[in-house]
């Protein structure tokens, strides 16, 4: 070797992605990387989506007459509690903190991992122990008391098996809730990079701090009441069996305490997906940002104290239904306020239409009518007739189903790139949000017109000149199916044949988007400097292969 040849620098390898550090089936089920845990969530939480849309197609095709022939009124009444069972409690909820959290959260910090890798493979795994328990019901008998669990029906002896390992299930996935919001709140408190102020966070951390307030605090109640109702329905305690001196409406209190705050752990991750979405695409600095931070914070504060309006018509004092009347239409301003704050970001923008885009302009859509609709509800004049109505079922499938899912659907196709370094086909994307909102619109809007005609929620059975609103309902849940497919097809299509992804293919501003795509292992090879947030000045678009890259940067 000459000694010019000596002194010539070696070649830069390239370091491996998270996907390539380590190989085989034990470095993902025992990987302690935020990366790979938020992929494996999102494999966990596609798989429960699918179970309980299988629910809900047999449901929907059990409707198209109203006789009901296709199953009997026992398994439909299995169907329905498993149906909503699996859907809120293994996909709406940690749907977004989980799977879509897990991977972006220390990527937007420029941290390493999360505060507590170890209890962030445990709340995995957790989850994964709670949602087999709930398909071990399927075999044990099954529970046909709605996902409420209500008793006295849910403790009765003639309930069986299921509704033990049932309770059991939401008991240890609660847990997996709460180490979830735990590890979000510490490394948000502890993990910000140099220059990132509480001011200068990224949207979607707001939300998904307020978010982990809201599981730390109301996640417990849901743990102790299935663990009484566990142990009332072995032991005869006295809890809340009537028969021996309990009270199912202390049930009620305990169980709506922390389950309307679970709506805004399943909204307010969907609220910062929408937030980042509209910056980027439309090239715009976020309009009124510590009012969408602060109202972050309002809601969940708000929320804790509405859970009496789900129960208007069980006895409870006329004071107190008025009081948590007033507080269900209190939370509506900061929600409003995130609305508002959205539409003035859009207003004179360069808004691109992309796909990420598409599915938050029918998320607008969807919450909106979820919104209106849910003021008939909280009113007490309206609420009363309307009380277990489909009127109520398509509420609540417009803000906990329509809103979430198309949230969640927008922030998945806009970090696809970053998570799989792939880009996918916007064509096939395009056609799959006008699906879903198509299909979940025809499915929907159908069931506030049975509701308001009388339909009560829950039968295998109707009127049949109700026979037209629900067969549009099976109609549009088949195209709601068919849009989800091709959104699924589209993205493991990208895996194959998608073109590589540049870091920045969207000309975002957050730290996410200085990592390269797929992230290395450790994300950064050094701690980066916070830019201020939703800063788009310097940003310029190369090309396709090479995306956006900000001024100055080598």
């Amino acid at each position: 070797m000459t000694t010019a040849a000596a002194q010539l620098p070696a070649p830069e390898r390239p370091v491996p992605s998270y996907l390539e550090h380590g190989r085989g089936i034990r470095s993902w089920l025992f990987t302690l990387d935020h990366k790979r845990i938020g992929v494996m969530y999102l494999l966990a939480i596609g798989a429960a989506l699918l179970l309980g849309g299988l629910f809900a197609m047999v449901l929907r095709l059990h409707l198209w007459t109203p006789e009901g022939a296709l199953v009997s009124n026992d398994a439909y009444n299995k169907l329905f509690t498993l149906h909503g069972a699996v859907m809120i409690f293994l996909f709406i909820i940690p749907g977004i903190p989980a799977a879509l959290g897990n991977f972006v959260v220390p990527l937007q910090l420029g941290a390493r991992d999360l505060a507590f890798p170890r209890v962030n493979l445990l709340s995995f795994w957790l989850y994964v122990v709670g949602a087999a328990l709930f398909v071990v019901t399927l075999v044990a008998g099954g529970i046909d008391t709605g996902w409420t669990l209500y008793p006295p029906y849910s403790l009765e002896e003639a309930r069986g098996l299921g509704l033990l390992v049932a309770l059991a299930a939401v008991f240890v996935a609660g847990f997996s809730s709460i180490l979830t919001g735990l590890n979000f709140i510490a490394t948000i408190h502890k993990m910000r990079p140099p220059g990132m102020g509480w001011f200068g966070l990224p949207l979607f951390l707001w939300a998904l701090y307020a978010t982990g307030i809201i599981q730390v605090i109301s996640t417990p109640v849901l743990g102790i009441t299935a663990a009484m109702g566990f142990l009332d329905r072995l032991f005869h305690l006295g809890l809340f069996m009537p028969e021996y001196g309990g009270d199912p409406v202390l049930f009620q209190h305990f169980f709506w305490f922390y389950s309307h705050p679970a709506v805004y752990i399943m909204i307010l991750p969907a609220m910062g997906v929408v937030s980042e979405v509209v910056s980027v695409f439309s090239r715009k600095p976020i309009f009124g940002y510590r009012f969408i931070a602060l109202s972050s914070i309002a809601i969940a504060v708000i929320g804790f104290l509405v859970w009496g309006h789900h129960m208007f018509v069980s006895g409870q004092s006329r004071v107190a239904s008025l009081v948590f009347s007033f507080l269900t239409l209190l939370v509506a301003i900061p929600s409003a306020i995130k609305v508002f704050n959205w539409l003035a970001t859009m207003y004179r923008g360069a808004i691109v239409l992309k796909t990420p885009m598409v599915y938050v302009l029918t998320f607008f859509a969807i919450f909106g009518v979820g919104g209106l609709t849910g003021v008939f509800l909280g009113a007490l004049a309206t609420d009363v007739p309307l009380h277990d109505t489909y009127f109520v079922v398509a509420h609540f499938h417009f803000v906990m189903v329509g809103a979430v899912m198309t949230a969640f659907l927008a922030g998945l196709h806009y970090w696809w790139p970053k998570m799989t370094g792939r880009m996918y086909s916007e064509r096939t994307g395009l056609v799959s949000a006008a699906l879903v909102f198509v299909g979940f619109n025809l499915t929907f809007v159908p069931q506030f017109l049975a509701g308001v005609a009388g339909m009560p929620r829950r039968y295998a059975t109707y009127a049949p000149g109700l026979v037209v609103h629900n067969r549009l309902s099976t109609v549009g849940a088949f195209v709601l199916a068919l849009g989800l497919g091709l959104a699924l097809a589209g993205l493991l299509a990208s895996l194959r044949r998608g073109r590589r992804a540049p870091a920045n293919p969207w000309g975002a501003s957050s730290l996410e988007w200085a990592a390269p795509s797929p992230p290395p292992h450790d994300n950064f090879a050094t701690t980066p400097r916070a830019p201020r947030p939703y800063d788009y000045a310097g940003l310029r678009f190369v090309s396709e292969e090479e995306g956006w890259v900000r001024e100055g940067t080598p």
